[in-house]
């Protein structure tokens, strides 16, 4: 949680008082306020669903499929659609990034 000095606008800070208590003050002008009660602020975001980055949600209509086990567990599906990308320098293996056809699991393997 942020606050602003109620004369200039700018942001308050926290700093130590010499009587060992905590007060709110400004560096560009002289306002200061004591910190009588806690203060604190608690905010819980709703985390949004993302689209596959792969290119939409009918991205994976036209993937790809192979007969490779699901690994999520109680699911005995074999086929998953697959995709593979270079994420790491050259060198390194190609990354497969998997679908199953299923359960709709995703995973990738390096």
């Amino acid at each position: 949680m942020l606050l602003f000095c109620p004369h200039c606008a700018n942001i308050l800070t926290v700093s130590l008082t010499n009587m060992r208590t905590n007060r709110l003050e400004c560096r560009t002008c002289p306002f200061e306020h004591s910190i009588t009660e806690p203060v604190f602020s608690r905010r819980v975001y709703e985390r949004k669903e993302k689209e596959d980055v792969f290119g939409g949600p009918g991205a994976w209509d036209n993937a790809q499929k192979g007969r490779v086990q699901c690994p999520n567990d109680g699911c005995d599906g074999d086929e998953a659609a697959f995709f593979q990308v270079q994420i790491r320098s050259a060198d390194e293996p190609m990354t497969s990034f998997f679908k199953c056809m299923t359960c709709g699991h995703r995973w990738r393997e390096n």
